[in-house]
């Protein structure tokens, strides 16, 4: 396919109402001349770079098909607006009449199928209605965390022939032959997993965020054994047992209940330092993952920041900092918080969809060591 086959293909789609923005032309461009010179190629090639929806995919295919064979289609933008082309919902429940009306089978009529669930998962929250929250909500309540695992100091009976001798237990079956150990028992260590502590920010400026974050936070407590929820404003608020119940709708009452600053202003130094003071530095941070939902904005002192973000630092196995503004293009870590705590972060993350809570999942889960810090911040570590 030469230059002007892909301006004619673009062209097309475009009149019949695709948007195809010009960093798409210049992917399929490049697809072309990578794969084969021949039409199922360029075919896949196309919609996999100028098609990003199911409705995309079906007008994307009329098009392909009119530009190849001259098949006679309408492509102006108003009649693909205005077509009477049926949309239905896979996860969408019919009645009787629009089943008759889908069952019918005609030359002139196609029917679109789409799964709500699947365009709902890279919507950002805050562009969603009542409808899609509340479907989201669902969804956010069927989510799990599992956290890495650790090696523990207890250790449980083994089949293996090497590691510690377990000698109660050789001793205990050498009766048998007379006193002669005939096999040696041995011992090796469990692995249990280790805590997640979730901090989620319920400032003003998370507004379109928090409820959303602490439904994830409560998904994760009600089932996790080692989970602890904290929400962040002006104060931190443990909010572990209000969320221990399985009733999502309870435990959101009952978080709203025990908040004071829901909506209100931000210190993450002060909320941090609480943290520390009461519960992290004694234990609970100890070895954890902890998992702050935050945009960085904050009121405080950045330097008070960051010295409570190395303390934390040095005690937690990770830090995971998600910013729901990270998916913004252009976005920088210019906020004054999200600067001064930025260095001392071990997974930096989007936090505005349901995939990116389904890639918090997994990083997590993720194992592996953590990661070496620069010799730039390990010097800021020891001067505060």
């Amino acid at each position: 396919m030469n230059d002007e086959g892909v301006i004619d293909l673009v062209a097309l789609l475009r009149t019949a109402g695709l948007a195809v923005p010009v960093g798409s032309v210049i992917s399929f461009v490049e697809a072309v001349g990578l794969v084969n010179n021949d039409l199922r190629s360029m075919y896949w090639a196309g919609r996999a770079t100028l098609a990003h929806s199911p409705v995309d995919i079906e007008l994307y295919d009329l098009v392909f098909r009119h530009w190849i064979l001259g098949t006679e289609i309408a492509l102006s933008q108003s009649s693909i607006v205005k077509s009477d082309q049926p949309i239905i919902a896979d996860d969408e429940e019919l009645d009787s009449e629009q089943k008759e009306s889908v069952d019918v089978e005609t030359d002139d009529v196609a029917v679109l199928r789409f799964s709500r669930t699947e365009t709902l998962h890279s919507a950002d929250f805050a562009s969603l209605n009542d409808d899609e929250r509340a479907e989201a909500d669902r969804v956010i309540a069927t989510m799990r965390i599992s956290a890495v695992t650790r090696a523990s100091r207890r250790r449980r009976p083994s089949r293996r022939s090497y590691g510690t001798l377990d000698l109660r237990r050789t001793i205990r079956e050498s009766l048998r032959t007379g006193g002669e150990p005939l096999r040696l028992r041995t011992l090796q260590r469990t692995r249990v997993p280790r805590r997640v502590v979730i901090i989620a920010d319920i400032s003003g400026s998370m507004a379109s965020y928090s409820r959303s974050l602490i439904r994830y936070a409560h998904a994760a407590v009600s089932v996790g054994t080692k989970v602890e929820a904290f929400a962040l404003g002006t104060r931190l608020t443990r909010l572990t047992r209000e969320l221990s119940t399985r009733d999502p709708d309870k435990a959101m009452q009952r978080a709203a209940g025990s908040v004071e600053d829901w909506s209100g202003g931000t210190r993450l130094g002060e909320g941090i330092a609480r943290f520390n003071d009461d519960w992290g530095t004694k234990g609970m941070a100890r070895g954890a993952i902890v998992v702050i939902l935050s945009d960085g904005w904050d009121r405080g002192d950045p330097e008070f920041l960051a010295s409570e973000m190395a303390r934390l630092s040095r005690v937690t196995h990770k830090i995971v900092w998600v910013n729901p503004l990270k998916a913004t293009d252009g976005y920088a870590p210019l906020a004054r918080g999200m600067a001064a705590a930025l260095p001392f972060v071990d997974e930096f993350i989007e936090g505005h969809s349901l995939d990116a809570l389904d890639r918090l999942s997994a990083v997590v889960a993720g194992g592996g060591p953590r990661p070496v810090r620069s010799m730039a911040v390990l010097q800021r570590t020891e001067v505060n």
